[in-house]
């Protein structure tokens, strides 16, 4: 097991040790957007212990098995695993809550409007925000990425890109990533952390939880494109990590 430490930051916690991740969740500590930020700074600012925090996090990793560790991971197969969990989980969740939302409005607008009006509004525009997201991943960075780890293999000199460098789509990537953990707070927060009014209906509450879990699951995601594969990638064309670091 990694050894922790108090002045690593979040996102290398939750990279080098992913059993991390369940206690950040917890404590709604962010490991994605929020990676670079040192875990004392990120524990001041929730009024954590640094110290519990970190038994807590070991006391994880003891009691369950270890999960992948993505980050001694090829960047192709990041790839395919992003591709094949993260994104395919958004193209069949986000037109189901959409679906979802659409149907509490039509019940519940007269009651809940003050909640359901604006939460439309942000979910709405994360998820035209996202669908273009995945879009320009899976079409112009991945395939890129995927040739700088063939010609890494082959030894060859790295291709020039229309864009430039690798790190000009990444960092149009890292923006589009902290507007949708801005999104994603603004659901909470409308939601009083997706706790659903006394008088809600089955699938009102079904909706709140579905948003929970693209919470969750989006926090992954993000997680490994920002602390994992994106720095990868910036060392497979020859770059510093630096600016991209965990």
């Amino acid at each position: 097991m990694n050894t922790l430490s108090r002045e690593m930051t979040v996102g290398e916690l939750a990279a080098t040790q992913p059993a991390s991740v369940r206690v950040f969740e917890a404590h709604q500590i962010d490991f994605c957007c929020g990676g670079k930020t040192p875990l004392d700074e990120a524990c001041r600012t929730r009024g954590i212990d640094t110290d519990a925090l970190l038994r807590e996090i070991g006391a994880a990793a003891a009691g369950v098995p270890e999960e992948k560790d993505w980050t001694s991971a090829q960047a192709p197969d990041l790839i395919d695993h992003i591709v094949g969990a993260h994104h395919a989980y958004l193209k069949t969740e986000l037109p189901r809550l959409e679906s979802m939302l659409a149907k509490i409005r039509s019940k519940h607008a007269a009651r809940h409007g003050a909640v359901l009006d604006p939460l439309a509004e942000t979910f709405g525009s994360l998820k035209e925000e996202l669908e273009s997201h995945l879009m320009k991943e899976e079409r112009i960075l991945f395939p890129m990425i995927r040739l700088l780890a063939e010609e890494r293999q082959s030894g060859s000199e790295p291709a020039e890109f229309h864009c430039g460098s690798v790190k000009n789509p990444l960092r149009v990537m890292f923006l589009e990533h902290d507007s949708a953990g801005a999104a994603l707070e603004r659901m909470r927060s409308l939601t009083k952390d997706y706790t659903p009014p006394e008088d809600a209906c089955a699938t009102f509450r079904a909706f709140y939880w579905g948003l929970a879990e693209l919470e969750r699951d989006l926090h992954r995601h993000i997680h490994l494109e920002n602390n994992i594969l994106f720095p990868k990638a910036v060392a497979l064309e020859g770059g510093s990590t630096s600016a991209y670091a965990k």
